[in-house]
């Protein structure tokens, strides 16, 4: 091995050792939030990031402080999220130690993620995949030398994750240009491999065929450099996957707040296969003396000490800087184009939004659409994509596995490597395997890497009860997916809308998930005709957050008014609710367009001026996305109403039959609608 090499690696192995040890040396101090370190684990962590180059990406988990120290970073860097500063790189104290995100131009590109048990293996997948198809399409960079590849790093306990395999399935399936390290302690917290694994990643990565494992020992630094060096000339090359299984020893606590002591019974075991005993004799062997050591050994523990003291000195943050990086600007903010051209056929609400995915396509590379069942052979399950794998290839337009937790969690790898997925979820009722991806890594990935790492994706969510689809495809799921922060919501009620907001969403960096009334995608349902729209131009682009007020009215004295919140399929049962009862003079209708950013002026503004209000959902009402916007209605306009605000939903039953009787006596209808109107009006 080169002597420089060999040094370096001593070098940032004894910063980090120092580190650890200055933490425990000054516990209290640093353990008002919480830590772990990479001790026992630092030569398999230097080995590789030594090796990598700027245009790699890298999804470290939350104990390799060392290998961030060879990607170039200086402990300082580090110190300022352990203590949580303003001026932490990564987060800007928003999140722990060893939560990196970085976008420097001379290092490996770190997207945000979060604690790293396993749930960044699918947006680091993503990133492979990403790279994948930009070489496909090339979109890639020409100029690159060494063809970039990802790494994934992981704890071995976390590799039974379900998400796990799922990214394991999908880089073996399409051969993706991505590394796996998975460094094995024995460890989860105080459960052993021996409790918790039938067996290690090692051995696991045998049932993924074409995802080729090696298993090394991690605390040798020559053993680990090398292993590392052919594997990683191989993924550039020949653009495969890799497992590394390294065996390393656990060092320290699992973290500050999770003392070995409590519970290892092997810690003189784990000392006997220390790494920093074994490079420094590699150093000896090596040529370099004892004084030459020493001065490396000393000159990384004076910086770590040096470091230390002036990130203590270091600002916190400031009350108001909560308040910035939950969103980037989208540059949408006006509704442009034409919403109804002269001579333009009526087209029912579902192609609305084909032909402007395919509009988006046609116009910009970098969109794709991937999802289940999407691909040539159906084009979904709606015939939502029909055409577009036919129009544009099966690189660009294709099926995934049944993988709900890949399908939304790797769009923030394609987005971080400048991509525009589309991805859909074939049922509403389906999401719940992908919440984890889109709370945990979709949605903070702006906020927790203080605006480093948007992700700018489209969810699409086919919603709601239609044609006795069962408790397996009705559901509404707006409740949980408001509560969802950091993320973008449309629930259109009409074609035209359907077709603007997609166009918004798409060139808006943030995350978006689009909720699409299947009952409203044909029109199919007696009343739902005003769905159907005359197809806008392909420039029309429609912002979030712009209520439309239906049927607008005036305050007219000695006759009683009133508003009706309302979206998606409650617009047409409340529509033909005031015309079946002769009141479109008595009644505005706002079809809030979008449920974030919701448009509370134009609510407030209509329910002062009616002074009742009325809140249409399909969803069960109680503890409802709508049953919290009557309370925040009930808030802003109490001195001008003249009832309480009301909602009406759907029965509160755990889901909705088959039957459909059942299915109609448990879900909302104009009938329905038109009596509880007459409740309020004569309150």
């Amino acid at each position: 091995m080169k002597k420089d090499i060999l040094e370096k690696g001593f070098s940032k192995l004894c910063t980090a050792k120092a580190m650890a040890e200055l933490y425990e040396a000054n516990f209290k101090q640093v353990s008002k939030y919480v830590h772990a370190t990479s001790r026992g684990h630092e030569a398999i962590q230097i080995a590789l990031g030594l090796q990598l180059l700027p245009q790699d990406y890298a999804f470290p988990y939350y104990r390799d402080d060392a290998m961030l120290l060879s990607f170039g970073l200086e402990p300082y860097d580090l110190m300022l999220q352990l203590l949580a500063k303003k001026d932490d790189p990564f987060s800007a104290g928003r999140t722990y130690y060893c939560h990196p995100s970085l976008k420097d131009d001379d290092k490996p590109k770190i997207p945000h993620q979060s604690s790293a048990t396993g749930m960044q293996a699918i947006p680091a997948t993503g990133v492979a995949m990403g790279m994948q198809y930009k070489e496909l399409k090339d979109l890639d960079d020409k100029t690159l030398k060494d063809l970039p590849f990802v790494v994934c790093s992981l704890g071995d306990a976390s590799v039974t994750e379900g998400e796990i395999a799922e990214a394991f399935q999908m880089a073996a399936l399409k051969q993706m240009p991505i590394l796996y390290l998975v460094q094995d302690n024995g460890w989860d917290i105080s459960a052993n491999a021996a409790e918790t694994r039938a067996q290690n990643a090692y051995e696991y990565a045998a049932g993924f065929h074409g995802l080729e494992a090696i298993s090394i020992d991690g605390a040798n630094f020559i053993e680990s450099y090398k292993a590392l060096e052919k594997v990683i000339k191989t993924i550039r090359t020949e653009r495969r996957p890799f497992l590394v299984h390294a065996k390393v020893p656990l060092l320290n606590h699992h973290t500050s707040g999770v003392r070995m002591e409590w519970y290892r019974d092997d810690l003189e075991e784990a000392r006997s296969r220390d790494p920093y005993p074994v490079i420094k004799q590699q150093l000896l062997d090596a040529g370099f003396s004892n004084k030459e050591v020493e001065v490396i050994e000393n000159s990384a523990k004076a910086k770590v000490q040096s470091d230390f003291e002036e990130a203590l000195k270091a600002e916190d943050p400031k009350p108001e800087d909560l308040f910035t990086n939950d969103f980037v600007p989208t540059p949408i903010t006006e509704e442009k184009g034409t919403r109804a051209p002269e001579g333009a056929d009526k087209v029912v609400m579902v192609d609305c939004a084909l032909f402007a995915v395919e509009e988006l396509m046609r116009k910009h590379k970098e969109c794709l659409l991937y999802g289940q069942d999407v691909g040539g052979r159906l084009g979904g399950v709606f015939r939502e994509a029909a055409t577009l794998a036919q129009k544009f290839g099966d690189d660009r337009v294709f099926n995934t596995p049944i993988q709900e937790a890949f399908i939304v969690g790797s769009t923030v790898g394609m987005s971080a490597v400048g991509l525009k997925p589309i991805v859909e979820v074939q049922f509403a009722d389906y999401i719940w395997p992908g919440l984890n991806q889109l709370f945990t890594e979709v949605s903070r990935s702006c906020y927790l890497s203080n605006g480093k790492w948007p992700i700018s994706m489209i969810l699409r969510v086919p919603i709601g009860a239609y044609g006795s689809g069962g408790p397996y495809h009705s559901s509404s799921v707006e409740s949980v997916i408001t509560n969802i922060r950091g993320i973008k919501i449309a629930y259109p009620s009409n074609g035209a809308d359907l077709k603007g907001l997609m166009k918004a969403a798409y060139y808006d960096p943030n995350p978006v998930v689009i909720l699409e009334h299947k009952g409203l995608y044909w029109s199919k349902v007696q009343g739902t005709q005003g769905a159907t729209s005359i197809e806008p131009s392909e420039d029309y682009v429609l912002p979030f957050g712009k209520a439309w007020v239906l049927q607008e009215i005036w305050k007219q004295e000695n006759v009683e008014t009133l508003t009706i919140v309302t979206y998606g399929m409650g617009v047409h049962w409340a529509m033909n609710a005031t015309e079946e009862l002769g009141m479109q003079d008595q009644i505005e209708v706002v079809d809030l367009r979008t449920l974030f950013p919701l448009d509370e002026d134009t609510i407030m503004k209509s329910v002062k001026k009616t002074g009742k209000c009325l809140v249409v959902t399909e969803e069960p009402s109680n503890n409802s996305f709508a049953r919290a916007l009557a309370g925040k209605i009930q808030e802003e306009c109490f001195k001008y109403l003249d009832a309480p605000v009301m909602t009406i939903g759907s029965e509160n039953m755990p889901a909705i039959p088959l039957n459909s009787t059942l299915e109609q006596t448990m879900i909302p209808s104009t009938e329905k609608v038109k009596t509880k109107i007459e409740d309020i009006l004569n309150y």
